[in-house]
């Protein structure tokens, strides 16, 4: 089975994902988003994000062509998607054309529900809970499999996998 760990910025994601990864014994698949911003020496562009998204589409097709075993991702491209359209109102084609890359994974959306944490690379503190709306509304939209995510990591690892999913 292969996951997708979606949501706001600061909602833990990636602690969730990388735990989850341990516990059904997994690959994990990184945001790569985190390691391109990281080394830019200027503020991302739209352009940036057509670059990453087509780094993510190609990490997330390795892992599922060498995987034997579950996946969980980081984030996929529904992430890009939204954050393109958030921040500069528009996405690019090629992530509409390969949104349904990940449709048979089951999506576990992050509750923005702690306080935010600081990260050089985060830039909306304000606004999580709109984007957690906005997140699960294109979840339904686009007819993924979802789960919320919310609590603390023992809280949100304790009700996965009590699941027979996982």
């Amino acid at each position: 089975m292969n996951y997708v760990f979606t949501g706001p910025e600061s909602s833990g994601k990636s602690t969730l994902a990388l735990e989850m990864s341990k516990i059904t014994n997994g690959r994990y698949v990184a945001e790569y988003a985190r390691e391109y911003i990281s080394k830019l020496n200027r503020e991302y562009t739209q352009e940036d994000l057509l670059i990453i998204a087509k780094k993510q589409y190609a990490l997330q097709e390795e892992a599922k062509q060498n995987a034997d075993k579950n996946i969980c991702f980081d984030t996929d491209l529904l992430t890009i998607k939204i954050w393109s359209e958030f921040k500069y109102g528009t996405c690019d084609e090629w992530i509409l054309d390969r949104l349904y890359s990940n449709s048979n994974s089951f999506y576990i959306l992050c509750k923005p529900d702690f306080p935010w944490e600081y990260d050089e690379l985060r830039e909306n503190p304000n606004d999580r809970e709109e984007l957690f709306k906005l997140y699960e509304s294109e979840l339904q939209k686009y007819n993924f499999p979802y789960k919320i995510a919310s609590g603390t990591l023992d809280e949100r690892v304790n009700d996965f996998t009590q699941r027979s999913s996982l």
